[in-house]
């Protein structure tokens, strides 16, 4: 469905995105994590006929984004993560916008539909200044899936969303994958990436340093992780491939070890000595 092939892009001396490859299923939700500042956001910019590569080629369903970008645009929606919503107006107004301005056929039919999926048919006539910063984000998500595109692009879905807020956010990415959809998130929260996505890329300064299943990411260091503080006081961890090790080490650690499950940033910490958040 989607594949990026060497991809680069360089702002000056600072190279955003370097020498990226990966193939995206059809009907996979693809997480691209990392901090900020990784590439993520320059990546989905290039995807989305936003902004060109220096060198390289994205292709989605077998069409060349730089070559044909109009016929891209027909076939994707995108949530920015900035807010570009058009506060003064109501719900159903901003839809019926977006509507007109991507040629929507049956327009009032996908547009109630849109509404019910980010459960935001009650507010349908609310102006969205009213909206909390939730309800904005859902907002912007209905309005990418008003075309119903076959590849919907979601940077940074959640962000500055608190705990609870964010997981129904979670719950609605995940209505959204069907009808065989392909969904590609960025995001820097670990829990997110973990939670929805079938396949995740890990990116630091710009390059792909892993690529696979959350679950046989994080084999690959453990699936138990040991923590202690030493005598100076730093954080000591310890990795574990099973319960019994684990526990075996912590009966012969230091005093306060705890054990944990590992996580994606614990990948992260291993490839790169740095830490996501």
């Amino acid at each position: 469905m989607i594949e990026v092939i060497n991809l680069c892009k360089s702002y000056g001396k600072i190279k955003a995105v370097d020498d990226l490859s990966f193939t995206i299923n059809q009907g996979e939700i693809f997480g691209l994590l990392g901090p900020n500042g990784a590439g993520k956001t320059t990546t989905i910019k290039m995807l989305t006929t936003l902004t060109k590569p220096d060198s390289g080629r994205c292709i989605i369903n077998g069409i060349d984004v730089v070559d044909h970008p109009l016929e891209i645009k027909r076939r994707i929606g995108a949530v920015p993560q900035e807010n570009n919503l058009e506060r003064e107006l109501t719900a159903y107004e901003n839809l019926h916008i977006y509507g007109m301005l991507h040629n929507v056929t049956e327009m009032k039919e996908k547009i109630d539909e849109a509404l019910k999926v980010v459960d935001l048919w009650d507010r349908r006539d609310s102006i969205v200044t009213g909206f909390s910063g939730g309800m904005q984000r859902r907002l912007l998500l209905a309005r990418a899936l008003l075309p119903e595109p076959p590849v919907l692009f979601l940077d940074e879905p959640s962000i500055g969303l608190d705990p609870q807020i964010r997981r129904q956010m979670w719950d609605i990415i995940r209505k959204t994958k069907i009808d065989g959809r392909t969904v590609i998130i960025t995001t820097h929260y670990i829990e997110e990436a973990a939670a929805l996505c079938d396949t995740v890329g890990i990116l630091s300064k710009g390059r792909l340093i892993a690529l696979d299943t959350p679950q046989n990411l994080k084999t690959t260091v453990g699936e138990y992780v040991v923590e202690f503080l030493n005598d100076d006081g730093k954080l000591i961890q310890r990795m574990c491939q099973d319960n019994d090790e684990a526990h075996e080490l912590a009966r012969h650690g230091e005093d306060g070890v705890t054990i944990r499950k590992s996580n994606l940033e614990d990948v992260f910490v291993k490839l790169t000595g740095e830490r996501i958040g």
